[in-house]
């Protein structure tokens, strides 16, 4: 889907402000939010494309305003809803109650082997490589392009490559597919290559470096021959 979330080469946002001595939280729900993650994922509410593609149905005012980890608890909420784990007018109920009591403690409950498991998530991540005899279409050293067009649901296929040409400079194997995994069809591995682009080629000759290049990795079935 094409959305606000897809910011890669857009103009008009503004200066990046760098924080100095940028605290890891702001705020201590950020780090709920961050732990929901994992604690979500493992019981199989949602992988990571599908949160992802939680992320990407905010609206866009809503995802603009907010900051990263409201991105993170509003796809938990998505798919925990919907999953049935959570009853929707109970966490309407919840939120009121804590938006009028905000020192009011919160449930306590204490699980070791979860804990445990959630550290070993967040240091080592879940891999996404799968095994597949599915034959490579490309190889290192062709000339490829970027299907141009706006795909419905989840992808990885951000648009300022779209339609562009670049050189595989590296085959990585099959990995899970987003486009597939993110909307609720399955991993369906595909082979994923780093492509390098010309900056001049995605930014235009007036303002990109004459010699700068840039490397995407590329899911297989964003890709034709050039």
């Amino acid at each position: 889907m094409n959305g606000v979330h897809d910011l890669g080469g857009t103009d008009g946002l503004g200066s990046v402000e760098v924080e100095k001595e940028e605290p890891v939280w702001h705020a201590d729900w950020e780090k709920a939010a961050f732990a929901m993650f994992p604690t979500n994922a493992v019981k199989g509410y949602f992988g990571v494309d599908e949160f992802r593609y939680g992320i990407e149905q905010m609206p866009a005012a809503e995802y603009l305003l907010s900051p990263y980890y409201e991105h993170w608890a509003h796809a938990i909420e998505h798919y925990t809803v919907k999953a049935g784990a959570i009853d929707p007018e109970e966490l309407e109920q919840r939120t009121r109650y804590y938006l009028q009591h905000p020192d009011a403690p919160v449930p306590d409950r204490k699980d070791p082997e979860l804990v445990a498991l959630m550290e070993t998530m967040v240091r080592q991540g879940a891999p996404a490589r799968r095994d597949s005899d599915r034959p490579a279409r490309f190889a290192v050293g062709d000339r490829v392009r970027v299907v141009d067009d706006s795909p419905l649901g989840h992808t990885r296929r951000a648009r300022y490559v779209r339609g562009r040409t670049g050189v595989i400079e590296k085959a990585h194997g099959t990995f899970v597919y987003p486009d597939s995994a993110g909307n609720g069809l399955g991993d369906d591995p595909q082979h994923v290559y780093t492509v390098v682009f010309r900056a001049a080629d995605l930014w235009g000759e007036q303002v990109a470096d004459p010699n700068a290049t840039v490397s995407f990795d590329v899911w297989e079935p964003y890709l034709q021959p050039a």
